[in-house]
């Protein structure tokens, strides 16, 4: 009993250098954020209020964000978005589902889930080729369903308008789905569908009962996030649409780049800001529905 007291201030004493120790292996990390998030945030938030030349405050900027052909570049992000977050949510949680039913620790799993990890960060210059390649004008696949009297333009080129960037954009997003929507099915214990079978509940009354409450916050989050990862992305965007910007991504990257309007960089910080808020709101529900979740994973 002695020693224990003996050694009680030698054990205060270490827990401030173990504290610091801690503080000090995030500086990293804070450093990090503060340079591709903090201050990219903080450039966006005063450019919006800038005048042209970076001359005095105004809202003009902020004003034009009201103008048609901006407020329906913005219809069509979120429209994009939420199309491409539902049919990834919906694909991506029956193929997370049918992963869990297989061996934990079986090959299956970790392949497919290895897969996904890998597919989820495919995007960008490579994911357009590829789509190209293979979907394209001259895509292999639509010269042999061509060949075989099905032409897949015949009404348009619609790759390179939202139905073909949902299409793409889908690619990624259900991969994303397995690996944010996995923990949650894994939390799900055998022992309550046991326990609703032995008081006579059917497989329905399991899963609109039981499974089914449990699981939406969880789903309706990864959803959410989904959402912000679309309404967020640019580069597959800029690499397969070359001409117009149908999505507000495209209208930063012609504010800021066009040769033919000048002035306009402002104006896209003013759009960029309109997307940051848009994600800040998405990613606080997706926080709140998160904490939901983690009450009964827990």
């Amino acid at each position: 009993m002695a020693e224990i007291v003996a050694d009680a201030p030698q054990r205060v004493a270490r827990r401030p250098r173990l504290r610091g120790a801690a503080l000090l292996g995030a500086v990293p990390f804070f450093a990090y954020v503060t340079i591709f998030l903090v201050v990219p945030t903080l450039v966006v938030l005063i450019g919006a209020f800038t005048g042209d030349g970076g001359h005095g405050f105004t809202l003009e900027n902020v004003r034009a964000l009201g103008d048609e052909y901006i407020v329906a570049a913005f219809g069509r992000s979120i429209t994009l978005s939420a199309v491409s977050a539902l049919i990834g949510a919906v694909l991506g949680a029956i193929l997370a589902y049918a992963l869990v039913t297989a061996n934990p620790r079986g090959v299956l799993r970790r392949t497919v889930t290895a897969l996904a990890g890998v597919l989820a960060q495919f995007g960008g210059v490579t994911l357009a080729f590829a789509f190209l390649a293979t979907i394209g004008l001259s895509g292999f696949l639509t010269l042999w369903l061509t060949e075989h009297g099905f032409d897949p333009y015949a009404n348009g080129v619609w790759l390179f308008e939202l139905p073909g960037l949902t299409l793409v954009y889908t690619y990624f997003q259900i991969p994303l789905m397995v690996i944010v929507f996995l923990p949650a099915l894994d939390g799900i214990r055998p022992q309550w569908r046991e326990a609703t079978e032995s008081l006579g509940g059917t497989t329905w009354q399991y899963w609109t009962r039981v499974a089914g409450p449990l699981l939406a916050p969880a789903f309706l989050g990864s959803a959410l996030l989904l959402f912000a990862n679309a309404f967020s992305a640019y580069a597959t965007a800029a690499a397969l649409v070359s001409q117009g910007s149908p999505i507000v991504p495209l209208q930063i990257r012609g504010a800021l780049t066009s040769e033919v309007v000048l002035g306009q960089a402002n104006l896209g910080k003013a759009m960029a800001l309109g997307m940051v808020i848009v994600v800040a709101v998405v990613m606080a529900l997706y926080s709140l529905l998160q904490r939901r979740t983690a009450r009964w994973l827990g």
